[in-house]
């Protein structure tokens, strides 16, 4: 994973903080310096090999895992304060004492590591019946980040619903998703390196509207072969606490499964379709002929077919129809309709 430069800046600071900070304490106990600068370096080199490890530790985690360890503090203190230890059969064994601060610093462990663990695997609804009205989400105005899938990138219209208002929050794009797109690119097969170009061309527009913002999620290496990117979408929205941006039926019912919320694109495009019923009128551009030899076929600016029958001589022209039927099919809506005059609209 490549690391930010603001990271490599912090941590050489950090460095050269500790090697000057040892060889200061080394000077002021009359030591050799340069065994002070050495402690120093390893001493901060440790911590900078922390901090690497912890990379994939976000901040919230951070906190859930302070609050379990200030409850388990808390409740090994209240253990402690039953008197189980001040009981005459306590008290006669050989040091007492010694063996009092050795079982307070084992239940200040155990209740410790007990309640880090605990914090960790709960979620945020958990939290919220713990402290009622302590609420760990992001501010409503702000929105939570969606995470867009590859098929939602190359689909292009993501933009376009951004910028309509229909959709809000900071969008983001994992390293493995744009992976997976270079790979595309890259491919012999014509179709697929189109639909991967696509993709890249849809993402750079999205890094250059103005009003989006779009963050990179950056994955450890090799993490696009360590598993399908569905699977991993689905375990990156959930522990980011986003909503799945995508047009794949079968993604969305996984990550439902996993409590992440869901947008598909292509149900809010049925959701934005407009009713047409039967007796409505329509003014329609016939563009080529239907299965039967009398038919035309025509579609609405959603994309809805419109079979008109007995309007084969006006292919290419634009008339005046009235809906006979509607039929709801897998791949969207087909209308049938009649002409409501054999003539052309002007």
């Amino acid at each position: 994973m490549q690391v930010p430069w603001s990271i490599k800046l912090a941590r050489a600071l950090f460095l050269t903080l500790a090697v000057v900070l040892g060889g200061a304490i080394a000077a002021g106990f009359h030591a050799e310096i340069w065994v002070g600068t050495l402690i120093g370096l390893v001493v901060g080199g440790f911590f900078v090999l922390v901090d690497s490890l912890l990379a994939q530790f976000t901040f919230r985690e951070f906190s859930f895992g302070t609050f379990g360890l200030l409850v388990g503090l808390f409740c090994a203190w209240l253990v402690t304060k039953i008197g189980i230890m001040d009981l005459p059969w306590f008290r006669s064994l050989e040091d007492p004492e010694s063996i009092r601060s050795v079982v307070e610093i084992c239940l200040y462990l155990i209740f410790g590591f007990l309640g880090i663990t605990l914090a960790l695997r709960s979620d945020r609804d958990q939290f919220s019946f713990i402290i009622p009205y302590v609420r760990f989400r992001r501010d409503a105005s702000e929105g939570e980040p969606m995470l867009l899938d590859t098929n939602v990138i190359i689909d292009g219209r993501v933009p376009q619903v951004y910028e309509t208002g229909f959709l809000s929050g900071n969008l983001v794009v994992p390293r493995f998703v744009l992976d997976e797109l270079q790979r595309m690119a890259d491919s012999r097969d014509p179709m697929k390196s189109s639909r991967g170009k696509r993709g890249l061309d849809s993402v750079q527009k999205l890094r250059d509207t103005k009003g989006i913002e779009l963050t990179i999620h950056e994955s450890p290496p090799g993490t696009v072969e360590a598993g399908p990117v569905d699977a991993l979408l689905v375990t990156l929205a959930h522990e980011l606490n986003a909503r799945l941006l995508t047009n794949d039926v079968n993604l969305g019912k996984v990550a439902r499964v996993r409590n992440v919320t869901v947008l598909n694109l292509n149900d809010l495009a049925r959701a934005l379709q407009p009713e047409v019923g039967a007796g409505d009128e329509l003014d329609i551009s016939l563009v080529k002929s239907g299965k039967e030899k009398h038919q035309a076929v025509g579609y609405l600016p959603d994309g809805a077919m419109i079979v008109v029958n007995y309007a084969s001589q006006f292919i290419g022209d634009t008339v005046a129809i009235v809906v006979s039927g509607v039929t709801h099919t897998s791949a969207g809506r087909l209308i049938f309709a009649d002409l409501k005059q054999a003539r052309v609209v002007q």
